[in-house]
């Protein structure tokens, strides 16, 4: 049970809202859609002091996150754990306060916690799933979600009500946020009360196979085995092509707010590819590949990309893992967008080779098919993408 008593920033009117209205959040279990989400909205499910944005948050299949006024710089990271609250964790942490009305620079390598404008008093068949943004994750800041009483990040469990938080913490690149910032999205899950309080609706690898066979996840044979199996693309088209992109050390600040601001030469290296098809990994070095594959997300589903197996490796891909209802569908021609991998390897150097295995994507069912898909009509930045930096960079 989430704490709550000591929340007052409840949306109006919820209290003894009457049992029909409840009733009719009710429907098929999975990921809700864009139209669903207005509906959380339109019953003050969800709540905002300032709610101008709407339209520009609500994502095919998710809600991206604003940045409240005020940062906290924090000596660690926390969870508050069952029975406190965020608040009180931080009244111990906190190192200082820092105002984000007129934007503020969050060093590379500290740890912020910054109260978020949205608001949620959820049902008790409505939980929410948070990750980075794809934007957030190419520039290697490590964003997570927190919420009063949880046990885990970016996870918010049915019936919850109160405030939410972004821990924030960037690795790579000092960035300039704001009030309004938006650095992590949200999605809420409807699941039934016999199902765990942790269910994700993925389909399982025989409904992958057999979705596959109708309308394809991906340009290539698929090694599908607990989620579709993402391989990484170390030869790009041709000899000495650009097949990745290593961060650069000591670089300039990067403002979250900006879109093509940033020469792509203050602040990564290009990789080239060599004739072995190989790429050694420097531990704590930040890499931005792409996959081999293009891969399909039809407009009747979403999809997760999930870390390798540790087994696997030493190293970690994908921090940014939500890829919305229509990714890589296509009008015309076939479809499919390559997979933009961020990957870090940890302690010790590590030898990929071109064509291995790097990441997987698990597939979620979706409640209803959603009224608008994630493309370039919506305005989605990175739809039939090759390797492709995030958007701050010309």
């Amino acid at each position: 049970m989430a704490v709550t008593d000591s929340l007052p920033l409840l949306p109006k009117g919820l209290n003894g809202r009457n049992k029909q209205a409840r009733a009719e959040l009710g429907g098929r279990r999975g990921i809700l859609p864009c139209q669903a989400i207005h509906d959380l909205i339109r019953r003050g499910v969800i709540k905002a002091a300032n709610e101008d944005e709407w339209h520009r948050q609500i994502q095919p299949a998710s809600l991206d996150l604003r940045l409240g006024h005020r940062a906290y710089r924090v000596r660690a990271s926390f969870l508050p754990g069952r029975g406190r609250t965020v608040d009180q964790q931080l009244a111990s942490l906190k190192h200082h306060e820092i105002s984000l009305k007129d934007g503020a620079i969050l060093e590379r390598g500290c740890f912020y916690v910054v109260e978020l404008q949205e608001i949620l008093a959820l049902p008790k068949n409505l939980s929410a799933v948070a990750n980075p943004k794809s934007s957030t994750g190419r520039l290697d800041v490590f964003t997570r979600l927190i919420a009063d009483g949880s046990e885990v990040f970016d996870y918010v469990e049915g019936g919850y009500r109160g405030k939410l938080y972004a821990e924030i913490s960037p690795q790579t690149f000092s960035v300039k946020v704001g009030k309004g910032s938006r650095l992590n999205q949200m999605r809420f899950l409807r699941r039934t009360s016999s199902q765990d309080r942790y269910y994700r609706p993925k389909l399982e690898d025989k409904e992958l196979r057999k979705l596959h066979a109708e309308i394809g996840l991906t340009n290539m044979d698929p090694t599908i085995r607990n989620g579709l199996n993402v391989r990484v693309d170390l030869r790009g088209r041709a000899r000495g092509a650009v097949i990745g992109y290593r961060a650069k050390k000591h670089a300039g600040v990067v403002d979250m707010d900006k879109t093509a601001q940033c020469k792509i030469v203050d602040f990564w290296e290009p990789i080239r590819a060599a004739a072995e098809g190989q790429l050694i990994l420097d531990p704590q070095e930040f890499y931005i590949l792409a996959s081999k594959e293009a891969v399909h997300v039809p407009p009747s589903h979403a999809a997760e990309m999930a870390p390798i197996d540790p087994m696997m490796g030493e190293f970690r891909a994908h921090y940014a893992g939500f890829f919305d209802p229509g990714f890589g569908h296509m009008k015309k021609g076939p479809h499919g967008s390559k997979a933009v991998l961020e990957v870090r390897s940890h302690a010790v150097p590590f030898v990929l080779e071109d064509g291995q295995i790097i990441a997987r994507l698990v597939y979620e069912h979706l409640a209803a098919r959603p009224e608008r898909i994630y493309g370039r009509e919506i305005g989605s930045s990175y739809q039939g993408q090759g390797l492709k930096l995030s958007k701050h960079f010309k």
